[in-house]
């Protein structure tokens, strides 16, 4: 076979395979695209279709959503939110017990179609979920007693002997672990929890955000809240759900934009003594 013939036979063969190549490679982007169409609006449409949508709360969480142990009745800032988004979408509201720990798991396997427990806008998070638009935010502040002799002021805290408890999940966990470079930081766990340890004398502060504070604040006299004398540690609390499907973060934005407009955050925050931490 002549040169020139065996030359633009392999000429042909390579523009065989180019072509080859970018029709698969297009024919994966419309498998991709298709995929990705199919989920959009799934969230949505399913509440829409059962007239439900769960909402994952934390049941501990003191003025967000905190379950009264006697009446079992639901109260907090995002109890009432929660509530005003089912209003707006012309369904039920079903309520799943969840806790910050259980908070990705429990919307990547879908057993919630939001969080609404003031959940922290943390960069970890935010690489496996996807997050509204922020509704508040808090900076970190530490509980003692008012008799314990190693904490009376915020330079007090990270001092060696000094025993920091801070509750294992949440974003005051990697942010102290981080920063305090001589107190030891004691993780709790259910079912033993941080104001039990503090009283028991186990430890000698805890950490939390400005919502939790105000639980032991409105209901005893032995506590003292521990500022930071200037911002430590500001996030961004926003509503949680599961990545793949823009159309339900979309609703879930409209929603936060709406409630901060039409003043029914403003009058949420109110209610639960939290006008400190949302926006004016």
């Amino acid at each position: 076979m002549p040169a020139s013939t065996t030359s633009h036979c392999r000429r042909e063969q390579r523009t065989r395979q180019v072509i080859f190549h970018l029709l698969a490679s297009f024919m994966l982007l419309a498998l991709a695209f298709w995929t990705m169409a199919a989920h959009a609006g799934e969230v949505l449409d399913r509440v829409r279709a059962k007239s439900v949508v769960r909402v994952c709360i934390w049941p501990e969480y003191y003025g967000i959503t905190f379950r009264d142990t006697r009446s079992g009745r639901l109260q907090g800032m995002d109890a009432e939110l929660s509530a005003e988004l089912a209003k707006d979408l012309g369904v039920q509201v079903q309520y799943v017990d969840s806790s910050f720990p259980r908070l990705i798991p429990d919307l990547l396997e879908s057993r919630c179609d939001v969080a609404m427990f003031a959940v922290g806008m943390l960069a970890q998070r935010q690489q496996q979920l996807r997050f509204t638009q922020p509704y508040m935010s808090s900076d970190i502040y530490g509980i003692t007693t008012k008799s314990n002799p190693a904490v009376k002021s915020w330079a007090d805290i990270d001092k060696p002997g000094v025993q920091v408890a801070v509750q294992r999940g949440t974003f005051m966990e990697p942010v102290m672990l981080q920063t305090l470079k001589h107190a030891n930081v004691v993780l709790i766990e259910p079912p033993l929890t941080r104001e039990k340890e503090l009283m028991a004398g186990r430890v000698d502060v805890f950490m939390t955000d400005y919502p939790y504070s105000r639980r032991l604040l409105d209901s005893t006299d032995w506590v003292q809240l521990i500022a930071p004398p200037q911002p430590f540690h500001v996030l961004p609390y926003g509503y949680a759900v599961r990545p793949g499907d823009a159309q339900w973060l979309a609703r879930l934005d409209q929603f936060v934009a709406d409630i901060k407009r039409d003043g029914r955050l403003a009058k949420a925050a109110r209610n639960n003594g939290l006008s400190l931490i949302v926006p004016h």
